[in-house]
């Protein structure tokens, strides 16, 4: 039993440790012609971000996330949206009294 739950612990952190994000070389740099997205541009696509998901898996040319952008403001932009997409509240949940 003690043996079952080491290989346990040691699948479930190569598991977490896989799923770690690297660090993105295309922040702060744009295609030619084009400028990095920011917080706005993050917002809208954490929004949009079920139906680019469901495109993206039948087209080359449309990609989930930006990966020219300025970073922690757009991530901080996709995020939130998404979470107003999906009932997020930044607040916390309003108890009925009643």
């Amino acid at each position: 039993m003690k043996h079952r739950r080491l290989v346990m612990l040691i699948v479930l952190m190569l598991l977490l440790a896989a799923c770690a994000a690297g660090a993105n070389p295309e922040v702060g740099t744009a295609p030619e012609g084009e400028a990095v997205v920011g917080f706005w541009l993050g917002l809208w696509h954490g929004v949009i971000a079920p139906v680019t998901f469901i495109i993206s898996l039948f087209t080359d040319n449309v990609n989930f996330y930006e990966v020219h952008n300025n970073g922690n403001w757009y991530d901080f932009g996709f995020v939130l949206g998404a979470g107003i997409l999906f009932g997020g509240r930044i607040w916390g949940r309003r108890r009925n009294k009643g």
